[in-house]
């Protein structure tokens, strides 16, 4: 699952993927501000946002790969049943 920036940045009416580049450059939440002009409460909100969805998609990820394996230790136990 991929974050939707699109959706993001019509939401927030700004361009996300810039400000996600700012981040990982090591700008901080205050120059950022001042060279775009958003909100610090804005950028807060965003950060959120992003963080948020990172943790649903790892968490999908997570449980995606912990049902493949479920499935292959009850097709182990069902060929072995004397383990």
């Amino acid at each position: 699952m991929e974050i939707n920036t699109a959706k993001l940045s019509q939401k927030y009416r700004t361009n996300v993927p810039g400000l996600i580049r700012a981040w990982k450059k090591g700008l901080s939440d205050l120059e950022i501000s001042c060279r775009t002009g958003i909100n610090l409460a804005t950028l807060s909100q965003i950060k959120c946002d992003l963080e948020i969805a990172h943790r649903r998609a790892r968490l999908a990820q997570k449980q995606a790969s912990s049902q493949g394996e479920q499935v292959s230790a009850k097709h182990h136990i069902l060929l072995s049943p004397f383990l």
